[in-house]
């Protein structure tokens, strides 16, 4: 297994207003980052956040190239960015229990915080159809170019890990700095990872490994 040291490029934040951010996702231009109560949309050049959205928004975020992913207690929302209507609804996998949420290939991915397990599910039904296990609890879930991250959070120690989508099996870990907890995380589809910060407050750059 490949180790190294995240090297953290950038921080965002903390926002006014912002207590807490949680899930994070990309649409290719924004960040979209949860604080409970909003959606926020950052612009990742100037720093600025550009608009906010008023929805339940309690962990992770997804993106799926038209509407966003929003897990809201035990539910995931799925939300039209440009009014910021709910369109619909399904169950979350973990009931409640959830943490990250990703798109990729037509489907939902779903971290379940201290069952340590990432669901995959069918994002017209909520349907799981195949479960990765982890040994570490599950924050943030993103997809890069074909390779499946997830970020970690336990104690003072944070980092974002590499798995086999097939068998869960850990490939590669990037430690955070002590004391820089990841909650939610996304690619930027390129050399990038965005890491939503928790009760920090701030969003942070992360470059990807080589």
């Amino acid at each position: 297994m490949k180790h190294s040291t995240a090297e953290i490029i950038r921080e965002y934040g903390p926002f006014p207003g912002v207590d807490s951010v949680h899930g994070v996702t990309h649409d290719g231009q924004q960040v979209w980052f949860a604080s409970g109560d909003k959606l926020n949309a950052l612009d990742p050049e100037s720093g600025k956040t550009l608009r906010s959205i008023d929805v339940a928004a309690h962990a992770g975020t997804a993106f799926d190239g038209q509407h966003l992913f929003q897990i809201a207690e035990d539910r995931i929302q799925k939300i039209d960015p440009q009014t910021g209507r709910v369109l619909s609804t399904i169950p979350a996998p973990g009931g409640g229990g959830d943490s990250g949420l990703a798109w990729a290939e037509g489907t939902l991915w779903v971290g379940e915080y201290r069952e340590r397990k990432i669901h995959q599910v069918d994002p017209q039904t909520g349907a799981v159809l195949r479960t990765l296990e982890s040994n570490r609890f599950v924050t943030g879930v993103t997809w890069l170019e074909g390779d499946l991250w997830h970020g970690t959070w336990e104690g003072d120690e944070s980092e974002l890990r590499r798995v086999d989508p097939a068998t869960g099996e850990v490939l590669e870990s990037v430690r955070m700095p002590a004391g820089v907890g990841v909650s939610g995380l996304e690619s930027d589809g390129h050399d990038r990872f965005f890491c939503g910060g928790g009760n920090s407050g701030k969003v942070r750059a992360v470059r990807r490994p080589q």
